[in-house]
């Protein structure tokens, strides 16, 4: 498993933020897991992109970081759900504000990120 060399900087709140936050599909698995789907499975089928073990180290690493929790069944087979904690649920106003930004500048962004994968200068 990989491990940092180098220790994050801890004095800043973006550099906070960026530790806890930083993976593709962390905001996501959050906002998911806010609107009701706990399961693994549901999570899969929602982020269809990340592959089963991605998505596990990073609920992983959210549950750690005191974001989610893990409750596990004593059933066979093993039932798992997720659900967000009371410091997890603090995060939901400001992905919600981020997604909000992404949404008003979407075409814009869409047109600067497709350009950065095809090489071609497009204007607006």
């Amino acid at each position: 498993m990989y491990e940092r060399k180098i220790i994050p900087n801890l004095n800043c709140g973006l550099d906070l933020i960026g530790e806890v936050l930083y993976g593709k599909w962390k905001m996501r698995l959050l906002w998911f897991i806010n609107e009701g789907y706990q399961r693994p499975s549901e999570l899969q089928r929602k982020i269809p992109d990340a592959s089963r073990r991605v998505l596990n180290v990073q609920l992983k690493e959210l549950e750690d970081h005191e974001l989610v929790s893990l409750k596990i069944y004593p059933v066979v087979p093993p039932k798992v759900e997720y659900s967000l904690t009371e410091f997890g649920k603090s995060l939901i106003p400001v992905i919600g504000t981020l997604g909000d930004w992404g949404d008003t500048h979407q075409e814009r962004l869409k047109a600067l990120i497709s350009k950065k994968f095809t090489g071609t200068d497009k204007e607006d």
